[in-house]
Parts: structure tokens; sequence; C-alpha cells
């Protein structure tokens, strides 16, 4: 599906979420990439076979705890 040199990171790699936007629709709250997932602004996904990643947000620097 990915016509980019280089090509996008496949929807089955570690790092689709680096692939570039091919349709985004932030007041409906998603983007398509142009290897086939669907990102979502909380950071859940929907791979091209269906598969659902849940949102994955990074812990903010307020939640993060240090050791004594």
């Amino acid at each position: 599906m990915c016509e980019h040199k280089p090509p996008c990171p496949s929807a089955d790699s570690a790092d689709r979420e680096a692939a570039q936007s091919v349709a985004h629709h932030p007041e409906q709250g998603w983007s398509l990439l142009c290897n086939g997932v669907l990102l979502f602004e909380d950071t859940g996904e929907l791979l091209p076979d269906g598969q659902i990643i849940a949102p994955h947000r990074p812990l903010g620097s307020a939640q993060v705890m240090t050791a004594a």
C-alpha cells in the first residue's frame, strides 16, 4: 500500500505508528496511516487484519515515581 521512499513500516512491525498519514480527521479522533493502520487519538490502533491494539499512552512526568 505504501509508495513512499524509503517505504513506511508495515502494519505488523513494532514501529508501525511511524508510517505517514494519508487521512487525518482530528474532529473524529483518528488518522489512517499509509500502512492501513487506523490510529486513534487515545493511542489505540486498529490493524488492517482487524486486530485491536489497546491505548498505550506514555506516563507523563507528573505520574513518574522516583525512588527515595
